[in-house]
C-alpha cells in the first residue's frame, strides 16, 4: 500500500483534475488505485454504491479508476446551508448541522472517520490517491486540520503541490505556501506541478530553475492550458459554452444562493443545440424557451431570494407566453403550494408558500433519501437514469400525473395537465441520451441531436491521462506511488 497526496496553493488550482488524471494513468498500467478526499466542502454531491453521499469530484475520480463511488472515498462532506453553517455528512450520512466554530471542535471526531476510511481503502488498493482541500497554508484552519497536512502527517505520506499559473503569481504561490508550512510539512512536499500554462515552455524554464534552486524541490512537470477540457466542477459554476449552431434552444437557470448539484446542467452547456445561461443577482430573466429551477440546499431561503429578485413574476410571464418550466429537486419543491420545515433542517423552522404552479406540498424530514435510480420518463417513454438526494417528502394531487415511472415501482415528480411544467427529484436527467432528447424536444427543440455525455466525460479523462504521460515526470510519480521499475 502507498498513499500520495495532491495539495494546492489555492482553491481551483487543479487538485481534482490532477487526481482524476493520476487515477486513470495508474489504472492504465494495471495499478489498483482508489481516489480519496478526507474532507470536502461542496454542494455538488453524488449517491454512492453503498447508499451514501460524497462529493461529485470523487465520483468522477472513481470513474477514472473504473470503480463504483463509495462513501470511504470522501468520509467527511460539508454542505453549506448558510454563510456560517453547514450540514455535516459522515460516511455518506447527514449527522448534524453546525456553525464553523462548533465544527472546529468537532474535527477530532471527523478525523476518526477519515482515518477509518483510509485504513479500509489502504487494505484493498495498491495506491490511495488523495486530494487536499483549498490550501494547506490557511493559518486560521491549521489547528486540528484533517483536510491537508494534518492528514498527510497522520498517515505519513508524500505530498505534491500544484499551482495555477494562469492566475498569475505562480512562484509566489508555491514559495509562499511552502514557507508557511512547518519544517516537517515542508519536508513532506516532494515536488511541484504547475498547471494551465500557455506559451513556450522555454520562456518559463528560468523560473523553474530558480524555483528548484530556491526550494531544493523538483518541478515534476508543467501541464498545459486546455481550452475545451470538461470535468464536473466541485463547487463553482462553469459558465463556459461550446460553439453553438445558429438555431438553439434558449435555457435559463436562476443562480440561487445555495444552488446544489448544478452539474445537472453540464450536459446542456456542452450540447451544440442549447444556449444555457446562468442568471445571477440583479439580472432580469430574458426571453427563453425553458426555465430550470435548480436544486437547493436551503429551499425556503432560496425561494425567498427568487422572489426578491423579481423572478417569480418573470416565471409567470414566461408561462403565459408558452414557455416551459422544469424544477429539479429543490426546484420541484418550489413549484408546489407549500414547503414545511418543522425541524429547522435548512434554517429557521417554519413554512413558506410555494410558487403554486403544481398542486402538492413538501415537508422536510430528518432522514435524507439517497438513491441511484433508473426508469422511464412519461415523455416519449424515454429511458432515464439519475440519482435522488433530498430530505423532502412531497404529496398532492399533481403527483397523479408523474414525470417518471421508476424501475423500483415508484413514481416520481409531476407534469402539469397542459404539459408546460415538469418537476422531478431526479438529478442527472440530461446525462442519458434518450432522456435528454425527450426533454429537449418537450422544451421546444426540433430535430434534437443525441449527445452521449458519459462518452464525452470518458474522452476527457483519457485526455488527462495522456497529459500526465506527456508532461509529467512519470518515473518520479511511480516512485512516489511506491511502484518500482517501468510501467506494469
Amino acid at each position: 500500500m502507498s498513499t500520495l497526496m495532491v495539495q494546492g496553493t489555492t482553491s481551483d488550482a487543479g487538485k481534482s483534475t490532477l487526481v482524476t488524471a493520476l487515477c486513470r494513468w495508474l489504472t492504465r498500467q494495471g495499478v489498483a488505485v482508489v481516489p480519496f478526499k478526507p474532507q470536502n466542502m461542496a454542494l455538488n454531491s453524488a449517491v454512492t454504491a453503498d447508499g451514501g453521499e460524497i462529493g461529485r469530484a470523487q465520483a468522477v475520480q472513481a470513474q477514472a479508476a473504473y470503480l463504483q463511488p463509495h462513501t470511504d472515498m470522501n468520509p467527511v462532506l460539508l454542505k453549506p446551508n448558510s454563510d456560517t453553517g453547514a450540514q455535516v455528512i459522515i460516511h455518506g450520512r447527514a449527522v448534524t448541522s453546525m456553525n464553523a466554530v462548533a465544527y472546529h471542535d468537532y474535527k477530532a471526531i471527523a478525523m476518526q472517520a477519515v482515518m477509518a476510511s483510509h485504513q479500509r481503502l489502504s487494505g484493498n488498493y495498491a495506491v490511495v490517491m488523495v486530494e487536499g482541500a483549498g490550501s494547506p497554508a490557511e493559518i486560521n484552519l491549521r489547528a486540528g486540520d484533517i483536510a491537508n497536512m494534518g492528514f498527510a502527517e497522520a498517515v505519513d505520506c508524500p505530498v505534491l503541490l500544484i499551482a495555477d499559473i494562469n492566475r498569475g503569481g505562480v512562484f509566489a504561490h508555491l514559495v509562499g505556501t511552502l514557507e508557511l508550512l512547518s519544517p516537517s510539512e515542508q519536508a513532506r512536499v516532494q515536488g511541484f506541478i504547475i498547471n494551465r500554462f500557455r506559451g513556450d515552455i522555454a520562456l518559463l524554464q528560468p523560473g523553474l530553475d530558480w524555483l528548484e534552486a530556491r526550494t531544493g524541490k523538483p518541478v515534476i512537470g508543467v501541464l498545459p492550458y486546455v481550452m475545451d477540457l470538461h470535468l464536473e466542477a466541485e463547487d463553482g459554476l462553469d459558465r463556459r459554452q461550446s460553439d453553438k449552431a445558429d438555431r438553439v434552444l434558449k435555457v435559463i437557470v436562476p443562480v440561487l444562493p445555495r444552488i446544489s448539484n448544478h452539474t445537472d446542467f453540464d450536459p446542456l452547456r456542452l450540447h451544440p443545440q442549447v444556449d444555457l445561461q446562468f442568471i445571477g443577482v440583479g439580472d432580469d430573466i430574458p426571453p427563453a424557451d425553458l426555465i430550470i429551477l435548480p436544486g437547493s440546499k436551503s429551499v425556503r431561503a432560496d425561494l425567498a431570494h427568487l422572489r426578491a429578485q423579481g423572478w417569480e413574476e418573470a416565471i409567470t410571464r414566461h408561462l403565459r407566453y408558452g414557455g416551459k418550466v422544469l424544477g429539479i429537486c429543490g426546484g420541484l419543491q418550489m413549484l408546489g403550494t407549500r414547503i414545511d420545515d418543522p425541524l429547522g433542517l435548512e434554517g429557521a423552522a417554519g413554512s413558506s408558500a410555494g410558487l403554486g404552479l403544481l398542486e402538492f406540498t413538501t415537508q422536510l424530514h430528518a432522514e435524507k433519501q439517497l438513491r441511484n435510480v433508473t426508469g422511464q420518463l412519461t415523455l416519449e417513454d424515454a429511458a432515464v437514469s439519475g440519482y435522488e438526494i433530498h430530505a423532502g417528502v412531497t404529496v398532492g394531487t399533481a403527483l397523479e400525473r408523474p414525470a417518471v415511472h421508476l424501475s423500483d415501482g415508484r413514481s416520481d415528480g409531476a407534469i402539469s395537465a397542459d404539459g408546460q411544467i415538469l418537476g422531478t427529484y431526479l438529478h442527472g436527467l440530461f446525462e442519458a441520451p434518450q432522456s435528454s432528447v425527450a426533454l429537449l424536444r418537450w422544451a421546444g427543440l426540433a430535430d434534437v441531436q443525441s449527445v452521449d455525455y458519459h462518452a464525452l466525460r470518458e474522452a476527457d479523462i483519457e485526455r488527462l491521462a495522456d497529459l500526465v504521460e506527456q508532461h509529467l515526470d512519470t518515473t518520479r510519480l511511480r516512485e512516489l506511488c511506491g511502484l518500482t521499475g517501468g510501467s506494469d
